[in-house]
């Protein structure tokens, strides 16, 4: 009798499905945008960096520094060694395609990172939908995506990372297609490389991540063909040949700031080195941070709680398990294995432990590992009927905790105010109304406040030639208009007109 009924709800919903999948989609949209982008408020120098880049490409087709299209782009110098950093320029060139648009504006800025995040959710979901061919999998995949703090918080910040998870997702995609099939084509080939590509000039990690994933491509080769493994080297290694001029162009540029971060130096002898790799590898796996603490960055974590759900953690190890126990012969979940192990390994290489946008592969090889563990509990036929109520508490308690670390977020996320440097628009405001130009801006080692005067500076109208770098040390001419970061120093000699700090606002003497 209740299947009867059941059935024929499903009918009678049936013609109204796309509607309501899409009205659904568009409240978990709204949902997942609401606090875009007044939560955090103010903006970071990483941020202002990304934006102010997309904008001068959106422009003028020149970076800050006047480099025509450059393949990455050079920012602010790392504070130890006084090399330059350099952004990744996936992300930057999206932005710029939005600017060109619509206009420079925080709020688009942020919107990038949060659709990058709402969509690698809804991949999610669609890849546990492939693996289980069941809808509501897929759906729960999805909504725990949409919650997990890890995920939810990255795409919060106008980062290059935060289009990581999409792209990684993009990747397992192709190739749970191509595995598939019982022999991969040469479209499968181009589509693995290809995600290969972009998760490579994604993010900073993807240069080693992608390697790895390249590399563990190998567990394929008996169904792929050893062939078509090497086809996808080879795309791929074409791809990575603009990278490699790069850097033989600008030797260092890319690695100074992972020698900025790292314990690997040249005097450091390989007994040493695994060491420390095999310490900071478990420290990064430590259950306290995952579910009590997560990353002690307020920049990139809201305290209160870790940085992924209980359940998602049981499910998870769970899954593996399952995977270790019965399905272990098969080359996809082997893979899926795999990738969870490796995306340690570029975290594990510094000295920051559990850093959350080094690991940010590792939520998402874990959420593809609750699928089995969901399968098993709520999938039809796939385990006994006596444990499906625990699919329900599973998702009730999800829900739960993702609620608690909603409310937190709300609360807390906006103090983070002086984290995101957010007096600098008043600082700007202050200066900009004293009528004095140009105007100076104290700039040296973990000094770049010049990038905010730019970017605040092109959405007040201004131009960044009203805009003087003046290294630390060097005096400002007689009664110039000085922005400055105080770090606990006031001006001498000078008329103090603004401090918020760390910002000051003066003119000289």
């Amino acid at each position: 009798m209740r299947a009867q009924r059941k059935k024929s709800v499903v009918r009678i919903l049936a013609p109204y499905r796309v509607p309501l999948c899409l009205a659904g989609a568009g409240l978990a949209l709204a949902f997942y945008l609401a606090s875009v982008p007044s939560n955090p408020l103010g903006f970071f120098t990483d941020e202002s960096s990304i934006a102010y880049n997309a904008y001068a490409i959106a422009h003028s087709g020149s970076d800050e520094y006047g480099v025509r299209w450059p393949l990455y782009f050079r920012a602010f110098p790392l504070t130890a060694r006084g090399a330059d950093e350099y952004k990744n320029p996936a992300y930057i060139y999206l932005l710029a395609g939005l600017f060109k648009i619509f206009g420079p504006s925080i709020w688009l800025a942020r919107l990038l990172s949060g659709l990058s995040g709402f969509g690698a959710a809804v991949l999610l979901g669609v890849l546990a939908r492939r693996l289980t061919g069941e809808d509501r999998i897929g759906v729960v995949v999805a909504l725990t995506a949409m919650v997990t703090p890890w995920l939810f918080e990255v795409s919060r910040l106008v980062f290059e990372v935060a289009l990581f998870p999409l792209t990684l997702v993009l990747f397992l995609l192709a190739l749970h297609r191509a595995q598939s099939r019982p022999v991969w084509t040469l479209l499968d080939t181009l589509w693995l490389a290809s995600a290969l590509g972009f998760i490579t000039y994604t993010y900073s990690i993807g240069r080693l991540l992608g390697s790895l994933l390249a590399l563990g491509l190998l567990i394929f080769g008996r169904r792929a063909g050893w062939v078509r493994i090497g086809q996808t080297w080879l795309m791929y290694g074409i791809l990575l040949l603009p990278l490699l001029v790069f850097s033989q162009r600008h030797p260092g540029a890319l690695t100074g700031h992972f020698y900025e971060v790292t314990y690997i130096h040249p005097e450091s002898g390989l007994p040493e080195i695994a060491g420390e790799f095999l310490r900071h590898y478990l420290d990064n796996l430590s259950p306290r941070s995952l579910l009590l603490v997560g990353d002690v960055i307020l920049r990139h974590h809201v305290p209160g709680m870790g940085s992924m759900l209980a359940v998602t953690v049981f499910l998870g190890v769970a899954g593996a398990a399952m995977v270790l126990w019965r399905r272990w012969r098969e080359p996809w979940w082997q893979f899926i294995l795999y990738g969870l192990a490796v995306s340690v390994v570029p975290a594990a290489l510094t000295v920051e432990s559990f850093h959350t946008l080094r690991l940010i592969a590792f939520p998402v090889f874990l959420l593809v590992l609750t699928v089995p563990a969901l399968a098993w509990l709520g999938g039809t036929g796939k385990g006994p009927k006596a444990v499906r109520p625990l699919f329900y508490v599973a998702l009730a308690l999800t829900l739960l905790q993702a609620a608690v670390f909603q409310w937190q977020f709300y609360r807390d996320g906006p103090r983070r105010g002086y984290v995101f440097d957010g007096g600098f628009p008043e600082t700007l405001a202050a200066a900009m109304e004293m009528q004095s130009r140009p105007i100076y801006i104290i700039t040296g080692q973990e000094k770049n406040t010049y990038i905010h005067a730019y970017w605040y500076g092109t959405l007040a109208g201004m131009d960044a030639s009203e805009f003087v770098r003046l290294p630390a040390g060097d005096r400002p001419p007689a009664h110039a208009l000085v922005i400055d970061n105080i770090f606990g120093k006031r001006c001498a000699p000078c008329q103090v007109l603004l401090i918020r700090p760390p910002y000051i606002v003066y003119r000289a003497l």
